[in-house]
């Protein structure tokens, strides 16, 4: 379990480093948007978040999903487990249960309330880049990955799917919030296997019919599924407004003031 675990972790960090390289390139040289704001005070906050997020799972789940699923198989926990079910049907019967879990819990972070507080911090970048893409309020991050830990052992996933899909997660979320510009038939194409940051851009518009909307981080096909797949944003992708209406000020997007944004309240809010 132990040389597992090493593993995991360094594969998890080498493609999370070389993908964040690559991005943060690619933004460079061919963005999609100007931004608003200037990266360096975007990036620190943004870095912040990420390393608190990091320590906090880190020191309350220090073996996460990947020893849950070790776990379980070890104790015959999960669906896949009691039917003895092969690796090559348990890998991707597990990953696509996986990303329906996080698509349903990304979509119930939007539609209840409470769990939207917590969320919304994500949505209050003005400018959605590479960094975007983890940054999560750490009360989020501890809840989430409560959620995942509950439906590996639910499915009783086998750790190398779980390895898989959070390598796969990872690389999504940094490609899905990526300013970069792809052309559109790519884009097009692409967009039927995976969700593009064109696709994903749309979901942070700061109109409530458009950020409640393209909820998927991987697959595509559960927006589409369930109709809450919007192919492009109204004023288009040059002239939309990213961020939430509430929260544009330079202040609100202080480090101190995103991690307090859960107890803000916001009366005239519409989501």
């Amino acid at each position: 379990m132990d040389a597992f675990l090493a593993y995991e972790t360094y594969i998890r960090l080498s493609v999370f480093l070389g993908l964040v390289v690559l991005f943060m390139s690619w933004e460079r040289l061919a963005p999609k948007r100007a931004l608003l704001r200037g990266r360096k005070g975007r990036w620190r906050t943004n870095g912040a978040i990420i390393a608190i997020d990091t320590l906090a799972l880190r020191l309350l789940f220090p073996v996460a999903a990947i020893g849950a699923a070790l776990w379980a198989q070890a104790q015959n926990i999960g669906l896949l487990n009691w039917l003895a079910a092969p690796l090559w049907l348990a890998i991707p019967l597990a990953f696509l249960f996986l990303d329906f879990a996080i698509w349903l819990q990304h979509l119930l972070f939007h539609r209840v309330p409470l769990l939207w507080r917590l969320h919304r911090m994500h949505h209050t970048d003005v400018d959605v880049d590479v960094t975007t893409g983890l940054r999560f309020h750490p009360l989020e991050m501890i809840l989430s990955m409560v959620i995942k830990i509950g439906a590996v052992l639910l499915i009783g996933a086998p750790a190398v799917a779980v390895l898989l899909f959070e390598v796969v997660l990872n690389a999504t979320s940094l490609f899905n919030h990526s300013n970069i510009r792809l052309p559109v038939r790519a884009d097009r194409l692409l967009r039927w296997w995976v969700v593009t940051p064109d696709m994903h851009r749309v979901h942070h518009s700061w109109h409530p019919h458009e950020t409640n909307s393209n909820y998927g981080f991987n697959l595509p096909w559960w927006d589409r599924l369930f109709r809450t797949y919007r192919d492009q944003p109204e004023a288009g992708h040059q002239d939309m407004t990213l961020g939430l209406e509430d929260f544009r000020d330079e202040k609100d997007n202080a480090l101190s003031a995103i991690l307090r944004q859960p107890w803000r309240n916001i009366d005239h809010e519409k989501h």
